[in-house]
């Protein structure tokens, strides 16, 4: 990432030195500590204090654990759903049925690559419409079946190309809402790395959110907010920091649960960990709402919802 360049270029010649002689060269045992006092150094201050705009960075790094990753990690008897019955199988979201710790769950979630050729079949992880028209098969079945929903939020925002707008794009979403807003079963939504849009918000309500500590959840990308406001993408890194799209300002506005922390650099860097996070975050929001009566779910949702921007005293 750009602001960890300063790092990188320490730590790959701390590993080219690594590969020398140490008793050929003296004074190399010394520049080696000394480089390796640096590198910790460098550590606190880069990420000490994270600025909105380096998150984003983080929350976008290739090797960052994607849904396939937690897939693997935390849940067993994993059986796929495909197609929308419509008109094809979008790869870019999963949805499916699973078990987390004995308990029965649908699962859904945004669907990155982890190289070129994934990722252009999963189209970076931008829904089309047929990839929200499964999401929804998934809702329904969940609802008729009694299992609470999973959902994994990576996305920058669903796909705005014509053919998709021409496929009812922008009605495969609202039907998304509007199923997740009716289901009698709780919906636990889990942001892992991005939260664009429409696109994330889709599948990415409920009725509690866990972020990732790094992971963001916004109305807009950075970068298009930037355009819109400034007509220079350039500008981003400013945009981040109005738009309060960080896991801390989503607790802090009500909009969050809970944080999963990650590992100093981000969770590609101890990808276990967040796993066991993540793990006992879903566990515990998932038996919070275990004792919560079906029939009384939607409006509790409906609540929730309501409560977001409300301004309080006169």
């Amino acid at each position: 990432m750009e602001f960890e360049r300063p790092l990188d270029e320490l730590e790959d010649k701390l590993a080219s030195l690594k590969h020398l002689d140490v008793s050929e060269q003296p004074d190399l045992a010394a520049e080696i500590a000394g480089l390796e006092a640096e590198i910790a150094r460098l550590h606190e201050t880069l990420y000490a204090e994270l600025t909105p705009w380096e998150r984003v960075q983080i929350a976008r790094h290739p090797e960052r654990p994607k849904t396939d990753d937690y897939l693997q990690a935390l849940f067993t008897d994993v059986v796929e759903v495909h197609g929308d019955r419509l008109f094809g199988d979008d790869e870019s979201v999963f949805a499916g049925f699973a078990t987390l710790q004995g308990r029965k769950v649908a699962v859904l979630g945004h669907r990155k690559g982890k190289n070129t050729t994934e990722n252009v079949r999963r189209n970076f992880g931008s829904p089309h419409p047929e990839g929200f028209r499964k999401a929804e098969r998934l809702m329904h079945l969940a609802d008729r079946f009694g299992m609470p929903i999973v959902s994994f939020l990576d996305t920058a925002g669903a796909y705005p190309g014509l053919d998709d707008e021409d496929r009812g794009q922008a009605l495969a979403i609202a039907d998304c809402l509007a199923a997740l807003s009716s289901v009698r079963v709780p919906v636990v939504v889990v942001g892992i790395g991005e939260g664009g849009s429409g696109g994330a918000l889709a599948i990415g309500f409920g009725d509690r959110l866990i972020m990732l500590e790094n992971a963001y959840y916004s109305v807009i990308s950075p970068e298009m907010c930037a355009t819109i406001l400034h007509k220079d993408a350039r500008r981003a890194s400013e945009t981040s920091a109005c738009l309060q799209l960080t896991a801390d300002d989503l607790v802090r506005l009500g909009l969050a649960d809970a944080v999963v922390a990650e590992p100093r650099g981000g969770a590609h860097r101890d990808p276990e960990m967040v796993f066991d996070g993540v793990r006992t975050a879903l566990s515990a929001a998932l038996e919070s709402l275990s004792a919560v009566d079906r029939a009384t779910l939607p409006d509790t949702r409906y609540e929730r919802l309501r409560r977001i921007g409300e301004v309080a005293g006169g």
